[in-house]
């Protein structure tokens, strides 16, 4: 099945021409049509395996050209990298159509994002901390929400937003779509599922943690901190090891293996975590996609959902403490 075969019209056909795309996903394939439907969806696949895309086509497929300024539909994902990778993708798939879309999320200026959201949005994709204030703030309005994506829904949970989560749901108008994606699906999601989803129609395409496909997998036993680094400072002497991504479990441990790492590699290396600012952060990321940085050092919590194209080698310093992740 080709992209051409899937109910779409000529903006979206053109733009995915732009972007090279002909083959959707199966995540893709089987999400389309039950999105289309207005029924619920729960939607189970590996990072990886496009997503994104999977909620966006249809979505953007359904849009009827309206001059409201309250967005209709809000996608919500666990970080600020996520919120401007989701709206990057979307301003890529709407490039025929009178499209607008916007992130908001916490770090930066509150009134110049509710600025935007009150000049008109038909999509608005948000970190749930900062959802919640524009909502509590009375510069979005909740109840004018036809569809709800919650993407990565297992990460937020681990990164304590449930509360928030909750909190949001309570707000919107019980006549909407309810989507959800993630890579795993427990027990502690089926509440929020059972309270707030309406028959939900569940897609499972492949267990967490299942390989991807041409995926060689090999593993060094390194007894401590400092054999680790010294190790992986000569794996990644290598230049045939083009763009690299290495985990970390913390980010304590991130800091201490940039510090001995840059001073081999200083003009190759980035990391990546929480506590750095949000153009810090953005600009790690640019440069590693760009190619400026050979290496990027990452905490498990930046790994999920984050689209960057031709990585040559992944490198897990720490195993994550949830053997799916070993994956991400």
């Amino acid at each position: 099945m080709s992209f051409d075969d899937l109910n779409l019209n000529s903006p979206l056909r053109n733009a995915l021409e732009d972007l090279g795309y002909i083959y959707p996903t199966p995540i893709q394939q089987e999400a389309f049509s039950l999105i289309m439907s207005g029924k619920d969806v729960v939607g189970i696949a590996q990072t990886g395996t496009g997503k994104t895309i999977a909620y966006l086509l249809p979505i953007l497929r359904l849009h009827k050209f309206t001059k409201e300024f309250a967005p209709r539909t809000i996608i919500i994902v666990p970080t600020r990298e996520l919120v401007v990778q989701v709206v990057e993708e979307c301003e890529q798939l709407s490039k025929y159509m009178n499209f607008r879309v916007a992130g908001v999320y916490g770090g930066t200026n509150i009134n110049t994002q509710g600025k935007a959201v009150r000049e008109g949005l038909d999509l608005l994709v948000a970190t749930p901390g900062r959802l919640l204030d524009l909502a509590l703030n009375g510069v979005l309005k909740m109840k004018q929400v036809k569809k709800l994506v919650i993407d990565e829904v297992d990460e937020m949970f681990n990164l304590g937003f449930r509360p928030q989560l909750f909190r949001i749901m309570d707000l919107l108008s019980e006549k909407r779509q309810n989507i959800m994606f993630s890579a795993t699906l427990s027990e502690t999601h089926e509440p929020l599922i059972q309270d707030h989803f309406n028959y939900p129609q569940k897609i499972e395409i492949a267990p967490h943690g299942t390989p991807l496909g041409k995926i060689e997998q090999l593993g060094y036993r390194a007894n401590n901190f400092n054999t680790k680094t010294n190790l992986l400072a000569h794996i990644i002497a290598d230049e045939s090891m083009k763009k690299v991504l290495v985990f970390v479990g913390n980010k304590k441990r991130a800091d201490w293996l940039v510090e001995r790492m840059v001073e081999q590699f200083e003009d190759q290396i980035g990391v990546i975590h929480a506590n750095k600012s949000q153009n810090y952060r953005l600009n790690a990321l640019e440069k590693f996609r760009a190619g400026e940085h050979r290496v990027l050092i990452a905490t498990d919590i930046m790994a999920r959902g984050l689209d960057i194209h031709g990585v040559s080698h992944v490198i897990n310093f720490d195993l994550p403490e949830t053997p799916g992740d070993y994956l991400h």
